[in-house]
């Protein structure tokens, strides 16, 4: 069982050496929940606020997802706002995470071998089958390049752009070590991902009005 390690060092934006494992400090995560912050490439990093346009679109876009999950039955879980550990230099936060029952099961046994005791408490620590990012103005650079090569190289099959505020939806799926679109659509188009056979995104149902 993994024992919590207590560091001494201030929780600092900017500040460099940060790993994974820090968080293990019970101190050091009551202030990482307390905000909207990411490890990248070893520096602590606070994210932007969302804005309402983007949580109102991936709110609907997941919507969308869960009602197709039940009419197939299943067994899929959808989460928000989900730590990822890429690397020990490198914490992502995705805003939304689908994990397939094959996917539930690694998850559990890379929790075991980690020493969690509990997986439910324990950072994402293998490929999600899909990772929906929603977009937000002034930091597309970051989803759209560093997240899609970060996701691309922990080997995430799926990965979603949502843009509210261009009321576009890519979807991406990795081939060879790389993102290539499987589909993509924009203001008032219809989408069908290959990832869900037989889904048909509105996307007009996903914008605010």
């Amino acid at each position: 069982m993994a024992t919590p390690v207590t560091i001494s060092r201030p929780f600092e934006v900017g500040t460099m050496g940060w790993t994974a494992a820090d968080l293990d400090d019970p101190q050091i995560e009551r202030e990482w929940f307390a905000g909207r912050y990411e490890i990248v490439e070893g520096v602590l990093t606070k994210m932007p606020p969302a804005y309402f346009a983007g949580g109102s679109g991936l709110f609907e876009l997941l919507g969308e997802l869960r009602d197709y999950l039940k009419r197939n039955r299943r067994s899929d879980r959808i989460g928000t706002e989900v730590d990822i550990v890429v690397d020990e230099a490198r914490v992502a936060v995705a805003d939304a995470v689908l994990l397939n029952s094959a996917d539930q099961r690694r998850q559990s046994e890379a929790a075991r071998k980690a020493g969690r005791k509990d997986p439910r408490r324990t950072r994402i620590l293998v490929p999600p089958t899909l990772i929906i990012e929603s977009t937000s103005p002034g930091h597309e650079l970051h989803d759209r390049r560093t997240k899609r090569n970060w996701y691309a190289e922990f080997g995430v099959p799926n990965y979603w752009l949502l843009d509210a505020f261009d009321e576009s939806l890519q979807c991406l799926v990795l081939q060879r070590g790389k993102y290539v679109v499987d589909v993509a659509g924009r203001s008032q188009e219809e989408v069908r991902p290959s990832i869900f056979p037989g889904l048909v995104i509105a996307l007009k149902d996903i914008w605010p009005t």
